[in-house]
């Protein structure tokens, strides 16, 4: 038996403000929704396949103190595109845990931005290479770790 990821799948406190920051600030295409009061959903994807799963049913934001999600990641092809995510981020007003582009650790050639979504969120959007000279803030430790 082999597994691989599937869709991710996260509580939100409030649909629309999460909606249409993933739908508007990061692209990402719905592709459904229940609106039925106390069942609200919404299903996000790439274009071929289900990603992202919005389900209103949280009343308090995300707790990073807490066992269960640490962050969600999002790989994108260049380290161009990411930037472009960070300029778009920025003027949507999304607050970030690091100034701009950051490696993965010391020496890395992967890297990206690390920010939290309208409910807490922790996630990550980076590239495989081109962050070759960006910062390591945490030297050895992985970045994507602590934030």
């Amino acid at each position: 038996m082999t597994l691989r990821p599937g869709h991710t799948g996260l509580n939100v406190t409030d649909l629309d403000r999460s909606l249409a920051f993933y739908r508007d600030v990061l692209g990402l295409p719905l592709i459904g929704e229940g609106k039925e009061d106390g069942r609200r959903y919404a299903f996000l994807g790439d274009g071929e396949r289900l990603l992202l799963t919005l389900w209103q049913q949280a009343e308090r934001p995300y707790d990073g103190e807490r066992a269960g999600l640490h962050h969600l990641a999002f790989e994108a092809d260049s380290i161009e595109r990411v930037r472009e995510y960070e300029e778009a981020l920025r003027a949507h007003g999304t607050a970030f845990a690091h100034e701009g582009v950051v490696a993965h650790g010391e020496g890395a050639a992967s890297g990206g931005i690390f920010f939290h979504d309208p409910d807490g969120t922790r996630l990550e959007i980076s590239a495989p290479s081109g962050a070759e000279g960006a910062p390591a803030p945490h030297g050895t430790a992985p970045t994507c770790g602590f934030f």
